[in-house]
């Protein structure tokens, strides 16, 4: 048979376009690519062989050319690719269709090609008995088993005793042989493909079920992790008061500075005062008395600025030491901050990575 069918003779029936791929001789798993890109693949039916056949041409090479048999079964393994074996050319062919509606009617096709098929081979079959029966008729029946042996295509004798029917029933059967031949080592590679898969889904199965078992794992890190989060949001908040605790400390710091600076206006109006009660007293002698009193009001005025004055060392010093305590509480937060920021961080890592591991798996 021609790869290329004379149109004379063979008429498309149903054209589309698909990508082509062939099962790979030597490993019998893996789809092997016929062409580069989406070919026509034609049905066409041959009037005078009553036969149908399924044709692709890319280019000048022929990459499909499969005679369509009752016996064959295109299966869909996914919503746009399918499949049909061809015992006659030893192999599998495979189309990828750009659509699932495609697809469908290719598949609708393929059984109704199929159906025509096996019609057209039970007409044969019926035209050969009524041969064969007329034949009887005639006078010129083969013995039974003569006639047996030819239905069955193992005669040698059917060639110069039948007709041309009967040589053509013996060339099919012969075909038909073969072809369950190769179907039964093509059913032994398609088991051993089968308990390949069978292996394959098993080890996916434990693959899924580890995984199932780190993300269990990660999720228990997640709940630590999130703890920790809690904990240090408790310590922010403490230190947030800490905080305000130095604010209110602030305050406190300067009511003490303007209370010194009202103790030094006042001492500064106490020292004049003295002075002008000095000034009275030299000036004034007539004044001995209340200069005496003055004096012992100075006395009192000395010794409360000498209080004073103690109150005022003592206020410095409490400035001093709150500044040294304000200073060491901000160099505490500065590092408890920069500790803050590392472990934010590391929780923006984990999530991410958390997040990449949901999506591969």
């Amino acid at each position: 048979i021609s790869p290329v069918p004379p149109y004379s003779r063979e008429q498309p029936i149903f054209t589309t376009r698909a990508h082509v791929f062939q099962i790979d001789p030597s490993t019998k798993k893996n789809w092997v690519p016929a062409s580069k890109q989406a070919v026509t693949v034609s049905y066409f039916y041959d009037s005078t062989r009553n036969s149908y056949r399924i044709i692709s041409v890319d280019g000048a090479k022929v990459i499909i050319n499969s005679t369509i048999t009752p016996n064959m079964t295109f299966t869909k393994t996914s919503q746009k690719f399918g499949q049909w074996a061809d015992s006659r050319a030893n192999t599998v062919f495979g189309l990828g269709f750009p659509s699932e509606q495609q697809l469908t009617k290719f598949a609708e096709k393929f059984q109704e090609v199929k159906e025509a098929a096996k019609l057209a081979r039970d007409r044969s079959q019926e035209k050969t008995e009524t041969s064969s029966n007329h034949s009887q008729e005639s006078g010129r029946e083969t013995p039974s088993s003569t006639r047996a042996s030819s239905v069955n295509g193992t005669d040698d004798e059917k060639a110069s005793h039948g007709g041309p029917a009967e040589a053509h029933l013996k060339s099919e059967n012969d075909k038909l042989k073969i072809a369950l031949a190769q179907s039964s080592s093509n059913v032994k590679k398609w088991e051993t493909e089968l308990q390949t898969l069978r292996e394959s889904n098993a080890r996916l199965s434990t693959a899924l079920q580890e995984s199932a078992a780190s993300i269990e794992h990660w999720k228990k890190q997640f709940s630590a992790c999130k703890e920790e989060n809690e904990q240090l949001r408790g310590k922010i908040e403490e230190l947030e008061e800490q905080c305000n605790e130095i604010n209110k400390e602030k305050e406190r710091n300067a009511q003490l500075s303007r209370r010194l600076q009202e103790l030094e206006t006042e001492l500064q109006d106490k020292e004049l005062e003295l002075e002008e009660l000095r000034k009275q007293g030299e000036i004034i002698p007539e004044l001995m008395s209340e200069c005496e009193s003055v004096s012992e009001q100075l006395q009192a005025a000395e010794k409360k600025n000498k209080d004073l004055e103690e109150k005022v060392r003592t206020l410095r010093t409490e400035v001093e030491e709150s500044k040294h305590r304000q200073t060491n509480l901000k160099t505490e937060l500065k590092n408890f901050l920069d500790v803050l920021d590392g472990k934010i961080d590391e929780l923006h890592d984990f999530r991410q990575g958390l997040s990449k591991l949901g999506v591969d798996n």
